[in-house]
């Protein structure tokens, strides 16, 4: 078990004694390579280990090239498991605790079986779950009692920040306009609703989770987690639930936010606070497609985000428009229930083969998760590092490259080729289904998919793909652009969500200033995409320009955001002041930099890609061109010199 200990750097990791030893021999066999590695050093204390195995990986790698994975090498797998064998007793006791940075680092490469440069180390001792999140700005003065933060949101990084705002002593209240906590995991509930993230690391650092049943967790055990993570922290009682933020305007002469809120019981009311943090995501209101005729429809139509169990589709002919995550989801979900099913795609993803999705973890595996000292941590570890800031390179462009290309450089080849052979291999005798799956963009220029049985669900013979959308929609079925009529008796609208940054919500900044007004022509702006000139304290979580889409996940910018957030207030109240906002100057350039290196990517130069990644102007609004390391070290403490504060006292 991993405790926290929050006035200290590190985490305090229990010792296991008494172990049953055919449980431990179970879990040295299930047991990721490179983690249990890295644990053995910590059990045995000796760092020897590290330097043979650091050289025999090191050749591994250079001989693999190109087909390098990060995988350990059958071989020096089954060294690492029969060393482990024979050091492992019924007592796991560690003799060495959290190493020091360079040795962090060399354990951190033995454990990827990569070469980790020295600038991820704090980054990835945090992320890994080793240590909290180390303060920066000093913390020798306690916020005052009449100091007053709202989170609007209680999804992940609402509860995060709710988390963190208590541990450093603010005073914070939450409001939720759902009746229940867990934000897109409390809305999504479909068949087949999952994370296509890994579970080990889409979770909080601060709370790793040893119990995951699949290695992607589905919706509703992502949903368990978080309502877990709220009970341990008695959040409950700082939620409003069913409680809507219609606005929020500055008060100058206070220096606060006043928030005006609709409750359960349909009054509204106002709530002061002196800083609002918004935690409300920016996938929330379902984006279904006007189409001729849906009110005629005499069958059932439902978005995959309003799910009704009560529709039974047992022998019912349905039609799903869309071709994203959460189309192969319910199309691989249902298959096997319906008479006919036909999926209705404009434009398909690249799917991409992960034969991890829909796999459980074996009983060892989470027996070591649990109870080897450290292994849990260098499992995330090495779950992150091959899926965070690996991708970066990915998503650039090459110029020479993308003249002559589908794909924009060797390495955004090397991604499309893997999907063009899950193509080849899933439909060598379907070659009409291959043509009508293959996209003719780069991949990442929209959300690339993992295959959760949706290739394999298409082939059925009562399976057909169209490559059209709804043309009209008739009291009995749909006609597509293609002119075809498809017999329906249920539609489901697997088309996600408009992007909204807070144009549901009635925000007033100072002097009057709208966030709309700011915000204009949909373009939202924000320095390190949380902080807005003109919106005293308004902090906006997962604002524009800050989504990691390479790699990595939502959580990651949950707790940066959030570290941010609590680091500038504690700023406030070191320095006795009452609020900051960032100036024009600085705003503008942060964001001249993001454009600048966005105008490098395949998220600004897509091709035929169609999606929320760009606007109505076709500007990347919703990636962060960054690496996770970099924005990660952007987001440690506020920079004095890009904002403007007002004093307390001052008029």
């Amino acid at each position: 078990m991993t405790v926290i200990a929050h006035d200290q750097p590190t985490y305090v990791v229990s010792p296991v004694t008494g172990v049953d030893p055919d449980a431990l021999a179970a879990a040295v066999d299930a047991a990721e390579p490179g983690a249990l590695l890295a644990a053995l050093v910590h059990l045995t204390g000796d760092t020897a280990l590290v330097d043979e195995f650091e050289a025999e990986l090191a050749g591994h790698r250079a001989a693999a090239g190109a087909a390098w994975s990060g995988e350990y090498p059958e071989e020096i797998a089954a060294e690492v498991r029969a060393r482990a064998r024979r050091l492992l007793g019924t007592s796991l006791v560690p003799r060495l605790g959290v190493p020091d940075d360079e040795l962090f680092r060399r354990l951190a490469g033995v454990c990827a079986n990569d070469t980790v440069d020295a600038e991820y180390v704090a980054h990835l001792r945090e992320q890994a779950g080793f240590e909290p999140a180390r303060r920066v700005v000093p913390t020798t003065r306690r916020p005052p009692e009449d100091f007053t933060v709202a989170v609007i949101g209680s999804g992940m990084i609402g509860l995060n920040a709710a988390i963190k705002l208590g541990e450093a002593g603010f005073r914070y209240h939450v409001f939720e306009k759902n009746d229940d906590l867990g934000g897109t995991w409390s809305r999504n509930t479909y068949p087949g609703a999952a994370v296509d993230t890994p579970s080990h690391f889409y979770s909080y650092s601060f709370e790793l989770n040893p119990s995951w049943s699949k290695y992607y967790p589905t919706g509703p055990e992502y949903l368990a987690y978080l309502r877990g993570v709220a009970r341990k922290y008695d959040l409950h009682r700082h939620i409003s639930f069913s409680t809507e933020v219609l606005g929020c305007a500055w008060d100058e002469a206070d220096r606060a936010w006043t928030l005006t809120v609709r409750g359960p019981d349909g009054a509204t009311r106002t709530h002061r606070a002196n800083a609002v943090v918004t935690a409300t995501g920016v996938l929330n209101a379902a984006s279904i497609p006007d189409i001729p005729g849906a009110e005629t429809f005499r069958g059932e139509m439902m978005h995959t985000a309003q799910w009704r169990p009560e529709v039974d589709l047992t022998g019912k002919k349905v039609v799903v428009l869309g071709a994203g995550c959460t189309s192969v989801q319910v199309v691989a979900a249902v298959v096997d229930q319906v008479e006919a099913l036909h999926v209705v795609a404009r434009q398909p993803h690249w799917v991409i083969p992960e034969r991890a999705v829909a796999a459980d973890v074996p009983e060892g595996a989470r027996w070591a998760l649990e109870n080897i000292p450290y292994y849990h941590q260098w499992f995330r570890l090495k779950s992150y590092w091959w899926a965070a800031d690996k991708g970066w390179p990915i998503a650039r462009i090459d110029d020479d490259w993308y003249a002559t290309h589908v794909s924009t450089s060797p390495a955004n080849d090397a991604v499309m080729q893997v999907c063009l052979d899950h193509l080849e291999r899933s439909f060598a005798d379907r070659p009409d289904l291959k043509e009508k799956l293959t996209p003719d963009f780069p991949p990442f220029a929209k959300r690339i998919v993992k295959d959760p049985g949706f290739f394999e669900a298409v082939k059925r013979d009562h399976v057909t793909v169209h490559r059209a959308a709804f043309r009209e929609i008739r009291p009995d079925g749909v006609v597509t652009t293609e002119g075809g009529f498809i017999e329906a008796d249920v539609i489901i609208w697997a088309t996600g969500f408009k992007l909204e940054y807070l144009g549901f919500l009635d925000v007033v900044g100072r002097d009057g200033l709208t966030l709309s007004e700011a915000w204009a022509d949909q373009d939202p702006r924000a320095y390190l995409g949380i902080t807005v000139p003109g919106f005293p304290n308004f902090f906006v979580t997962a604002g524009p320009n800050a989504a990691p889409n390479h790699g990595g996940g939502h959580n990651v910018t949950s707790e940066e955001h959030v570290h941010y957030v609590v680091e500038s207030l504690q700023y406030l109240v070191e320095n006795d002041l009452a609020a900051m906002e960032p100036t024009r100057e600085a705003t503008d350039d942060y964001n001249r930099r993001v454009d600048e290196s966005l105008d490098r990517t395949v998220w600004q130069h897509g091709g035929t890609a169609n999606g929320y990644y760009r606007n109505k102007n076709g500007r990347a609004w919703v990636t962060c061109p960054w690496r996770l390391v970099d924005y990660w070290t952007m987001l440690r403490a506020p920079e004095p010199r890009d904002y403007a504060f007002t004093c307390r006292g001052a008029n």
